[in-house]
């Protein structure tokens, strides 16, 4: 099977020779060219392009766009918000960033056009607080936007105004999750809202309707409102349009970031072909998916069932390598497709080692309002670190689990899940080595002395 060439979308200037983050460069390259047209038109319109081309969210949950644009209460009488999600906090996802700092202004368009799609009159670019150097780009790249009547009072003679400011977050995980996002932008603590009744789109940034996008998402609404939604479906698989960004890390020869076609790449031509395969002397032992949170898949497993193609339900019976690249392929065995942070392990990594530093980042991120989450990230991480730095247990593979299991489902927002399904997932694929770890690890003789937990 033949490896698909890149179909660089997003990414069509990134690193490109001579290419720069300036206005007039961008300008040059056809830069605001959407955006002028698309004042020109109906913002129903785009709004409808938008669903037709049935773009997913590229921040991790794949809703819809154009779906979550039509949820928003227009009829409040309330001003309309939108916020860019800039938080990129998903350990092993880089992609946003590379368009914040060399090609804004791909963000600025995309940005300006959603609000005006949406009737919104002042939008913010949340970003993440570890990114000084982008929100000095973004600042820099708005007020050039601004002199050029792009954004701001009256936009390209039209009677349509728009602001955007940037706002810097602190670097907290927790904000990367729409309403607790929404919190640290008003000045509180990023305490996740409870939904119903706080959806963003009925009562979100300052009780106001709010649509919250992704930076790639938005970048991806620009192509849209110029080619069309019924083109951009051409482009991926049904129901996974578009392309995708992978950013994969990890143990391979040629880590990096990726852009394909959404479904038209399968795991292992990213991983062997793209990517050279895995570091000399060693092979593949797991792999996650899409960014920390995702579940671990193992090499060697292989999955069947049936999956929709076209009108047909077919069987499919797959190794990890055969698994394609989109949101709903990943779904079905038992993964996510999340952010595209592709985080890849070989044969020289211990499991436990692993879970350990993962378990030791959700425990320290939790937000700590909700108790399951709070008590069960903080066990969980305590456990995994006293197996690796103090006295491991046969017992502790099922504590871990029983951890685990009482978390998801019970917690205001999804940061349950995403904390305990690290630990389902390694438990359930690798097991036998949490099993045997307190055989193959002993603990040395100055740390023997460790309270057990």
């Amino acid at each position: 099977m033949s490896v698909p060439q890149q179909r660089r979308l997003i990414f069509a200037h990134i690193d490109e020779p001579g290419y720069t983050n300036d206005i007039d460069c961008y300008v040059r390259n056809g830069g605001y060219e959407v955006l002028k047209k698309s004042v020109a038109r109906k913002p129903e319109e785009i709004i409808d392009e938008v669903k037709k081309s049935g773009l997913r969210g590229r921040g991790g949950a794949g809703f819809p766009c154009g779906v979550k644009w039509s949820l928003v209460d227009r009829k409040s009488g309330k001003p309309i918000y939108l916020i860019v999600n800039a938080d990129e906090s998903e350990p092993g996802t880089f992609k946003d960033r590379y368009i914040m700092h060399q090609d804004p202004h791909q963000l600025i368009e995309g940005t300006m056009i959603s609000c005006f799609a949406n009737n919104v009159k002042q939008a913010y670019i949340y970003i993440r607080g570890e990114m000084p150097h982008g929100a000095r780009i973004l600042e820099k790249a708005i007020q050039e936007a601004r002199e050029k009547n792009f954004v701001g009072q009256n936009i390209l003679g039209t009677n349509y105004s728009c602001e955007i400011y940037v706002h810097r977050g602190a670097g907290a995980y927790i904000c990367g999750e729409e309403t607790g996002l929404i919190e640290s932008l008003e000045g509180k603590r990023a305490n996740p809202r409870i939904k119903p009744p706080y959806f963003p789109a009925v009562l979100g940034l300052y009780q106001c309707p709010t649509i919250v996008n992704n930076v790639e998402t938005l970048c991806h609404v620009k192509h849209i409102a110029d080619f069309g939604g019924e083109a951009y479906t051409k482009i991926g698989t049904p129901n996974n349009t578009g392309t995708r960004i992978f950013c994969v890390s990890g143990h391979v020869q040629k880590p990096g970031y990726y852009e394909f076609e959404a479904g038209k790449i399968t795991m292992g031509q990213l991983l062997n072909e793209i990517c050279g395969g895995p570091l000399p002397g060693r092979t593949f032992k797991a792999v996650i998916p899409g960014g920390s949170s995702a579940k671990i898949l193992r090499f060697g497993e292989r999955y069947k069932g049936k999956r929709k193609v076209g009108a047909d339900m077919v069987d499919y019976d797959w190794g990890v390598e055969d698994v394609p690249m989109d949101f709903d392929s990943l779904a079905m065995i038992g993964t996510m497709g999340g952010s595209g942070g592709v985080i890849v392990m070989d044969d020289s990594v211990n499991m436990v080692e692993a879970l350990a530093n993962i378990n030791a980042f959700y425990q320290h991120e939790s937000c700590g309002q909700c108790t399951p989450c709070r008590e069960g990230s903080l066990w969980m991480k305590k456990i995994t670190t006293r197996m690796v730095h103090g006295t491991a247990r046969a017992e502790d593979t099922a504590l871990l689990k029983s951890v685990a299991d009482q978390i998801p489902g019970r917690t205001i927002c999804a940061f349950g899940e995403a904390c305990s399904w690290p630990t389902q997932s390694f438990v359930a694929k690798f097991g036998d080595e949490f099993k045997s770890y307190h055989e193959t690890k002993k603990a040395p003789k100055h740390e023997a002395a460790l309270p057990l937990i």
